[in-house]
Formats: structure tokens, C-alpha cells, sequence
């Protein structure tokens, strides 16, 4: 009974023994062939339609905007408080406050030369009243002289002739005194009168320029005309021959600066340039994608609502200073985050071929002077020169050289294996 038992556990140790080796040769095929398989990221080769693009920044602006200028009457000014950009203010609101320092000290004098000049309106006027009432004594004593001298000369009968003729020289001299005093009262009336006036002159040149003052200080506020959001403006004078300054306080302003603006958030759209190479592929009324850059959790639909009839020089591209072509862009679904000088990126889909075979971008490499791509055959790579039709941004539309349903390479096997 011993012999047989015993041959039996030697068999099915045999067989254990065997079903180990085998499992771990199986191990082992899988180890190396996992280990043969190339860890290169693919893609495949897939057929449908080529759509290309063409790609511009822009920045969003609004067509209709409320402006805030610094006056013109108010001479050399510098800014106090300037509002935020970006911040929302109500109709009344003060968005910039002007240094009243100057204008203050100039109303000051302004009150004191008005006061000066209604006092010496006040003097003359006095001085004018006491002439006035000497005159009209001159004239009244003189019209007594006068009838006394007729009186004298009417008795010339009961008189010699020697008195008589001294009573009417008397009386020619009283005349000629009392025509004397009166031209006098009224020339001394017409001087006074016009000394008067001009003082009143100087007095109302005083209160011109007080009431001047008094106006350039009411407008060293300016304040929002309407509801809405404050956009800064950029400081020509301050800005550099790269890059423009916004204003802010401290700044001086010239007559008529336009500081600032609110805009109508309901005209918003997109400006954005397109180089002179590329105008043919685009046309009013095309439609595009637009991405904001501060919002990036939503895509925009929007289209082409204008394209400037020239191109223009773009100073803000750098040197050397291309020209290109002004495009405006309507927004179809503005969302209320959107503000005025945000960034944004805009998709212009310009062409498209049906049909096509394609590939991602990434997979065609050149190699000797050739564009070629590396397909999958098993687990190794081979080079293959391909032809291409169409490039676009993330695809490639291929004329020759690969066929749909075959896998690529997104890295060059040669240098990563």
C-alpha cells in the first residue's frame, strides 16, 4: 500500500512543480513583453473634416462711452484722487478730484482785489459829492452876486455915471463868475461821473475774474455723468515710447485730457488686427469663437462686424512697426463679467476640406530634410515620408503617406528609445 501512495504525491508534486515554472515563464513573457512595448504616446490616423483657423488677439472695448475731460479753464492741473479702474460708480459720483491748492490762494487775492476795488468805487463816490456840494455853493453864491449886481445897477438913474458904470461892470463879472461856476459844477460832475464808472469797470473785471476762480474751482470735481464702470485712461505725456501709462493720482493733466470714461457695457465688442497676409481669409459677418482671458470657463460666440477699408501702421507690435488691418468684433452673448481692456483670444474658422485624412500636429516630424511621421507596426516604430495638404493649428491635413486607422508617434521614437 506504501508504494503506490507514494507514487501518487510524487506525480502531484511533479505536476505542482511543473504549474509553477509554467506560471512564472508566463510571468516572465508578460514582464518582457510589457517591457517591449513602447511607452511613446500615439494618436491615430482618423478621417473627417479640416477645419482651419485663423487665430488673433484682441481687447474689448466699447463703441459708446461717456468721457470725462479735464476742463479747459481751469489751466495746469494735477490730480488728487483718480477713482480705480474698473470700479462701479452712480451718476454724481466723484471719479477725479483736482489740487485745489492754487486756485484756492487765487480766489483769496481775487475776493481782495474786489473788495479793493468797491472801496475805491465808494472814495470816489464821496469825493465826488463833497466837489459836487462845494460846486453847487460856488454856483449859488455866484447867482447871489449876480442878482446884487442888477440890483446896484438898476439905480444908475439916481447915480453918477462914474457908479453907475461900476455897478454894471460888477454885474458882468457876477455873470461871468456864475457861468464859470456852472460850466465847473458840470464839468466837475462829468469827471466825477466818468472816475466813478471806471472804477465800476475795474470793480466788475474783480468780480469777472472772482466769479472765473470761483468756476475753475466748481470743476476741479468731475463726476460721473452716468451709472456704471470707471475705465482709467492712458497718460500720452507720460507714457513711454513702448508702453502706455494709464493716469493716476499725482499726474498733471492738460486742458481737455480725457482722464477717463464710462462705457455703455451694452456696446461692448472686441478690436482686434489682422496682418495684411492674412485679410483675404476673413469677411464681414464671419463668425468666431472668442475666449476671454480673465474668463476662462466660457467660450463666446461672436462674428465679424467690421474691417477697417485700409491697413494702418501698428505701433504697438514692435519694431519694425507692421501694418495691418483694424477688424471690429461683435460679442452675440456678452456675459456680465466682460469689461473693457480685458484680453482676449479670437478663433476664426476659415476654410474647411470634407472628408480628409488627419492628424494632430504633433505627429509629423522632419527627418534628412523630409516631414515624415512614425508608424505603429506591432510594437516598433518605422519612419514614413508624408505628404502634407493643409496645416492648422492642432491638426494636419494629410495628402500622402498614411492611411486612417493607423497610429503615430506624438514623439520622435529615435530620440526617447
Amino acid at each position: 500500500m506504501s508504494g503506490p501512495s507514494h507514487s501518487r504525491r510524487n506525480k502531484k508534486r511533479a505536476l505542482a512543480l511543473c504549474g509553477a515554472i509554467f506560471a512564472l515563464l508566463v510571468i516572465v513573457a508578460a514582464f518582457r513583453l510589457a517591457n517591449s512595448t513602447p511607452k511613446i504616446p500615439t494618436a491615430g490616423v482618423t478621417r473627417g473634416d479640416f477645419v482651419d483657423y485663423l487665430e488673433l488677439r484682441g481687447e474689448l472695448k466699447a463703441r459708446k462711452s461717456a468721457s470725462i475731460n479735464a476742463p479747459y479753464e481751469a489751466g495746469d492741473l494735477q490730480i488728487l484722487k483718480l477713482t480705480p479702474n474698473g470700479r462701479s460708480v452712480k451718476k454724481g459720483d466723484a471719479v477725479v478730484v483736482f489740487d485745489t491748492t492754487g486756485p484756492k490762494q487765487t480766489l483769496v487775492q481775487d475776493q481782495t482785489d474786489l473788495k479793493s476795488a468797491e472801496a475805491q468805487i465808494e472814495q470816489s463816490r464821496a469825493k465826488a459829492r463833497l466837489k459836487e456840494e462845494q460846486d453847487l455853493t460856488d454856483v449859488m453864491k455866484a447867482r447871489f452876486d449876480v442878482q446884487s449886481a442888477k440890483l446896484d445897477a438898476s439905480k444908475q438913474e439916481i447915480l453918477s455915471k462914474i457908479d453907475g458904470a461900476e455897478a454894471e461892470l460888477k454885474l458882468t463879472d457876477a455873470e461871468q463868475t456864475l457861468k464859470e461856476d456852472e460850466a465847473k459844477l458840470s464839468s466837475d460832475k462829468a469827471s466825477d461821473a466818468a472816475d466813478v464808472e471806471d472804477q465800476v469797470q475795474k470793480r466788475d473785471q474783480a468780480l469777472f475774474k472772482l466769479k472765473q476762480t470761483q468756476r475753475s474751482l466748481s470743476v476741479l470735481v468731475l463726476k460721473a455723468p452716468t451709472d456704471g464702470i470707471v475705465t482709467v485712461l492712458n497718460n500720452w505725456q507720460a507714457s513711454g515710447f513702448m508702453g502706455s501709462v494709464p493716469f493716476k493720482a499725482g499726474d498733471r493733466a492738460w486742458p481737455g485730457a480725457a482722464i477717463a470714461e464710462i462705457p455703455d457695457l451694452s456696446t461692448l465688442g472686441i478690436t482686434a488686427r489682422v496682418d495684411e497676409t492674412e485679410r483675404g481669409r476673413i469677411q464681414i459677418g464671419q463668425p468666431l469663437t472668442i475666449r476671454a482671458d480673465a474668463i476662462p470657463d466660457r467660450e463666446f460666440a461672436g462674428h465679424i462686424a467690421e474691417i477697417s477699408a485700409t491697413a494702418s501702421t501698428d505701433f504697438t507690435a514692435g519694431w519694425p512697426f507692421p501694418k495691418n488691418f483694424t477688424v471690429q468684433i461683435a460679442i452675440e452673448h456678452p456675459d456680465a463679467r466682460l469689461r473693457p481692456g480685458m484680453q482676449a483670444s479670437l478663433r476664426i474658422a476659415t476654410d474647411t476640406v470634407h472628408n480628409g485624412i488627419l492628424i494632430p500636429s504633433q505627429a509629423l516630424f522632419h527627418d534628412a530634410g523630409q516631414t515624415v511621421s512614425y508608424v505603429l507596426n506591432g510594437r516598433k516604430f518605422s519612419e514614413r515620408a508624408v505628404e502634407v495638404a493643409r496645416r492648422g493649428t492642432d491638426q494636419l491635413l494629410i495628402a500622402k503617406g498614411l492611411e486612417p486607422g493607423e497610429r503615430v508617434a506624438l514623439q520622435n521614437p529615435s530620440t526617447t528609445q
